[in-house]
């Protein structure tokens, strides 16, 4: 049955920005939507926990090969800590294992506190992750009860805000950079605070340039899929909407032909070096080149959008 279904599947190129349910995984999320497509090669980026909502980034054919670069890109999530109260996982789905009292603070003390961890700073990753350790996932490690030593890393917030404090209910934005786990953030805010945390609800907002409004729920989805795959297909993002921060370099058909090639060609963007988007004539997304300081473009990435594969 799946080797008749693939046969039938068709070359499809595009990003779909899908507002992920709570109690799926990532995969299961691109499983659904890649059925609904009937496309054959497919991706996301950035993976979301089960029970976290939000912007899921999902790549179809010749767009998984911006993939990479997604997750490389900041984010921003709404978070809703439950104060008073820890557990093992650092969220709601793992078991209490520490309660302390809840201070009493004013909105502009809490304000104050989320300030604190604006900007560069280094974060231990939690056990229950994916994260490998002597070749096992941490969390592997973490079901079994054991605890092994992380070594930290390295994040970025560029903002964080308070939205919400009632009781032991506290509301934050936060825009932060790859890597960032939410789950410590919060343990550490509350640490802080004098007392501890776990995150209750953990949504995104947006992965780099996409923001909240380019996204489609699951059932969404499923009733432009009603009405036809290619329904479904007219609302993907082209690959290149991924690549917005990279400057663009156009090059004649020639140049173009030769970039697709593989082969180093002769470019000019003033000011400009490092990974650019390059584009043929007619604004055709040929792919992702690396842009030296003496002007030569070399390929990093070759799209052939729209190219029936055989």
């Amino acid at each position: 049955m799946s080797r008749r279904t693939n046969s039938r599947s068709e070359p499809v190129d595009g990003l779909l920005l899908l507002n992920k349910p709570a109690g799926l995984t990532s995969n299961q999320a691109l499983q659904k939507v890649k059925r609904l497509l009937n496309a054959r090669k497919a991706g996301h980026t950035g993976s979301l926990d089960p029970a976290a909502t939000g912007m899921l980034p999902l790549c179809f054919g010749e767009a998984t090969k911006v993939c990479a670069y997604l997750l490389d890109a900041d984010k921003t999530y709404r978070v809703t800590a439950k104060l008073g109260i820890a557990t093992d996982t650092g969220d709601a789905d793992g078991t209490e294992n520490a309660t302390a009292a809840v201070p009493e603070l004013t909105s502009e003390q809490w304000t104050a506190i989320l300030a604190e961890f604006r900007g560069e700073s280094m974060q231990v990753p939690p056990m229950y992750s994916a994260l490998k350790k002597d070749g096992k996932r941490l969390y592997e490690l973490a079901r079994k009860g054991e605890v092994v030593e992380r070594e930290p890393r390295p994040i970025r917030v560029d903002d964080i805000s308070l939205l919400e404090i009632a009781g032991n209910r506290l509301v934050f934005r936060v825009h932060c950079s790859k890597g960032t786990y939410v789950r410590v953030l919060v343990e550490d805010i509350a640490k802080r605070a004098g007392t501890v945390a776990h995150t209750a609800r953990l949504h995104r907002e947006t992965v780099g340039a996409f923001q909240a409004d380019d996204m489609l729920d699951l059932t969404g989805v499923e009733a432009v899929a009603a009405s036809g795959s290619g329904a479904l297909r007219a609302r993907l993002l082209p690959p290149d909407t991924a690549l917005g921060s990279m400057p663009a370099v156009r090059l004649d058909a020639e140049a173009s032909d030769r970039f697709s090639a593989g082969q180093e060609v002769a470019a000019l963007l003033q000011g400009s070096a490092g990974l650019v988007r390059v584009y043929g004539p007619d604004d055709e997304f040929v792919g992702v080149g690396e842009l030296s300081g003496d002007s030569r473009l070399a390929p990093r990435r070759v799209f052939r959008t729209g190219e029936k594969n055989p």
